[in-house]
């Protein structure tokens, strides 16, 4: 390594317990060679026993970790990152370790067994070679303490989150010693190879994210018991309402397990007795977990906790909340309060909070008195734990999926008033907020006319965000988004350097007329204009698009004018994915997240993809018992078995087979790197790991892809396979029939999608123009739109969100 320069080619995991295999996967996953160790078993299983195999076979030494990884399997991006893991134990392979790069110690969260490794390590490892822990609380200086200066200065704490492959907040945690450049090192090159953001943490117990929320989920909690609230309430108010997730409070620790946050709770008990951050002995808190904990009623793991699972009728789930007083779990009630009703449709986080406070009802209470204990808390302990307010706010938001940060929240809800009000009622605020009051600032961030600035309690000013934020993640869009033009449904951006944007926020992103006449005039923008480079369709939420508008297509499917409504429907989708495919200007779809339908046609149309890594895409029509029709077939066809039918005697026969189960079993993609090895993307899309680079890297493609001049594909014939190929996969269906593995409904449905996937009445194989294949589509569309079967397939999913058996 060059000096005061950082180089990672090669890591380390050691400890391959749920958090080790997660790293090790995620490391993979962005393309790093990962050595992955741990200790050796003391004793042998029955079945190695039965193999005559004793503790000094290599099989048995590296069972956990093998073992491990196998239990991981969903952690992975793609089954191909496993083969860039070698497994190995400390005692065979401990010396390999001087051989990486980077060494991230995950082992059990004892400080006595980390530093015992950490003391080994250092006698082995070279110059420069940087250590990490990933410890979720214990002090950093603490663990490198008696070790050599040329350790300490490449040693810091890098605190992943569970699960590592989808929380995106990575907090670092430098000691006085650790060298400024490796800091830098991973708030720059490292977290954007891993696709994480940085948050940077003074070492202090449980460091940012952690310590803010414990304090304010026990409170939460607490709040909850000594006044009477039930979980139910509670979890109804706590949610996404309040703009935390969907788990909201119960459902969050039954998740977590009770077990385990009593053990953190009562940890930080002991190092901070007065702190809000630990469960006190004998406080209501305390008693209901410890009763839990009795009754081994630790959570989700075992299907009972705050809520127990029940099997309603056999086979219906419902989940039984808990009665504190009775400590028993009684069936679930509805949760009515006037507030709650009457905010329920604000959008705006800001706007719906402050309506809520004008109530008078005890969800009003709930709201209020949970938030003014945090902004409390979060005052009083900020310049203890962070050198900003970004970090905090940062931390909640990655770290704990809350929509806005507490000091963002604060801001909403008006800081002067909100004072005010949290002193009344006997809520502490930290001296630093009252004379920042008084000198005449009223909010903690605030923008002029370059940029977001935020208070720094240190010189009582505002600061530039750019300068103090060290996350690494600003998007590259140079220019204030400009509105072009905008319907109900969807928005055309014209977001600088040539480039315009259009986004989607119709519910749940799906894909109507509206959204189809915003596409048709957003290609015309980039048409007619000499200044436009190209397009990219993507949005800021919290899911790509979940398809075509079905609601719709249930109105339509009651009028008396069915046929020639869901047909117009059809032929406008249908020549708006063409015209995205032939357009002569780069069209990038940026998708992330769900990707349905209707929406994954639109990707399959696009020019070029830039996805986030985490990407759920799949067509999945049958299940509300349809068959794509924006062209999906069509599309599925050329790229999955057109390529191989053009090789001379090529059998097409498992290809197609591909194809059809591929779309009849509504097969989602469970990463966009699943996504390329199945076919859905090309092998020159890319894949962006940090979702908030998104759209940026995608406005970077159309500008690459426009100065490369970019011009469209040819239109290509489509291979189908005529009566022999569609005989072949009735038979596979009737199988599948017979198997029990789908319904009557599906039957039908797949019997029609046989039909077009086959190329409908040919019976010979051949090529066949994209047009035929798109008039198959809409036929048998508009033949399933109209049954009984398939009407009650969309209502039940509008209505639960799940798939109809049928």
């Amino acid at each position: 390594m060059c000096k005061n320069s950082y180089v990672v080619n090669r890591v380390a995991v050691v400890g391959s317990g749920t958090m080790g295999a997660g790293i090790a996967a995620l490391l993979a996953g962005a393309g790093f060679p990962v050595l992955l160790l741990d200790v050796i078993p003391s004793r042998l299983t029955d079945k190695e026993r039965a193999l005559g195999l004793d503790l000094q076979d290599s099989v048995v030494r590296n069972r956990l970790v093998r073992d491990n990884l196998l239990k991981s399997h969903n952690v992975f991006y793609s089954k191909q990152d496993v083969d860039l893991i070698t497994i190995g134990n400390l005692e065979d392979d401990f010396e390999k370790l001087a051989s990486v790069d980077w060494v991230v110690e995950a082992i059990v969260e004892n400080i006595g067994v980390k530093r015992q490794f950490f003391d080994a390590l250092d006698k082995i490892r070279p110059v420069k070679q940087i250590v990490s822990t990933n410890t979720s609380g214990l002090s950093i200086h603490e663990l490198a303490r008696d070790r050599s200066n040329e350790f300490k200065s490449n040693f810091l704490g890098v605190h992943f989150f569970n699960p590592p492959r989808h929380m995106k907040l990575l907090e670092i945690i430098p000691t006085l010693e650790t060298n400024v450049e490796l800091v830098d090192f991973f708030s720059g090159y490292v977290s954007k190879r891993i696709g994480k953001n940085v948050v940077l943490c003074k070492d202090t117990p449980n460091f940012i994210a952690n310590r803010i929320g414990l304090a304010n989920n026990f409170r939460r909690i607490s709040y909850a018991i000594d006044n009477g609230y039930t979980v139910e309430e509670v979890d109804a108010i706590g949610g996404a309402l309040m703009g935390y997730p969907n788990t909201a409070v119960f459902r969050l620790m039954d998740l977590v397990g009770i077990d385990v946050t009593h053990m953190i709770g009562s940890n930080m008990h002991n190092i901070l007795p007065m702190d809000a951050a630990g469960i006190k002995k004998d406080s209501s808190l305390e008693k209901v977990l410890s009763g839990l904990i009795e009754n081994d009623w630790i959570g989700k793991k075992v299907n009972i906790g705050f809520y127990k699972q029940v099997l309603s009728d056999g086979h219906i789930k419902q989940f039984w909340p808990l009665d504190f007083e009775k400590m028993t779990h009684n069936s679930p009630s509805a949760v009515h309060f006037e507030s709650l009703d009457k905010i329920r449709e604000i959008r705006d986080l800001g706007q719906r909070l402050r309506d809520w406070l004008t109530f008078n009802d005890r969800a009003s209470d709930y709201v209020w008195h949970t938030l003014a204990f945090l902004f409390s808390y979060v005052s009083t302990t900020v310049s203890e734990i962070s050198n900003d307010l970004i970090s905090i706010d940062n931390a909640m938001r990655w770290g704990y999926m809350m929509d806005a940060g507490p000091f963002e929240v604060w801001d909403m809800l008006g800081t002067v008033d909100t004072v005010n009000r949290m002193k009344n009622d006997g809520y502490t605020v930290a001296p630093w907020i009252t004379e920042m009051i008084a000198s005449g600032k009223t909010s903690f961030y605030r923008e002029d006319q370059y940029n977001k600035q935020q208070y720094d309690w240190h010189s009582g000013e505002y600061v530039s965000l750019l300068s103090n934020d060290t996350s690494g993640n600003f998007s590259i869009i140079s220019e204030q988004p400009r509105k072009l033009e905008s319907n109900d449904d969807a928005t055309l951006l014209d977001i600088g350097d040539g480039v315009l944007q259009l986004e989607f926020h119709s519910k749940a992103n799906t894909i109507g007329i509206d959204t189809l006449e915003m596409i048709q005039s957003s290609l015309s923008y980039i048409t007619n204009s000499d200044k436009v480079l190209g397009l990219i369709i993507g949005n800021q939420g919290k899911m790509f698009s979940a398809g075509a508008n079905v609601d719709i297509l249930v109105q339509m499917a009651d009028s008396d004018k069915t046929n020639v409504s869901v047909n117009q429907f059809i032929c406008q989708f249908q020549n708006t994915m063409q015209q995205i495919r032939y357009s002569t200007k780069p069209v990038v779809a940026a998708p992330f997240g769900l990707t349905l339908g209707g929406a994954a046609e639109l990707v399959l149309a696009s020019s070029r993809v830039v996805a986030y890594v985490e990407l759920s895409m799949g067509l999945v029509e049958v299940g509300i018992g349809l068959v794509p029709a924006g062209g999906g077939c069509k599309e599925i066809l050329r790229r999955l078995v057109n390529p191989l039918m053009r090789i001379p005697s090529a059998d097409s026969i498992p290809f197609v087979r591909n194809v059809f189960a591929m779309i009849l079993t509504s097969q989602v993609s469970k990463s966009a790197f699943d996504a390329k090895e199945v076919g859905l993307m090309n092998l020159s899309d890319r894949i962006v790991l940090d979702k908030e680079r998104l759209l940026s890297e995608a406005k970077s493609e159309v500008v690459h892809m426009s100065q490369s001049n970019y011009y469209p594909p040819r239109p290509e014939k489509i291979y189908v396979g005529g009566q022999n190929m569609l005989a072949l996969l009735r038979s596979d269906l009737f199988q599948m029939y017979e198997a029990n593995n789908i319904t009557d409904h599906d039957l039908s449905v797949g019997k029609k999608l046989g039909w077009i996937l086959s190329g409908g009445d040919i019976t010979a194989p051949q090529f066949v123009d994209e047009q035929y294949i798109l008039d198959l589509e809409r036929t048998v569309f508009l033949e399933l739109i109209c049954l009984e079967n398939t009407l009650d397939r969309i209502a039940y999913t509008l209505k639960t969100g799940k798939r109809l058996r049928n």
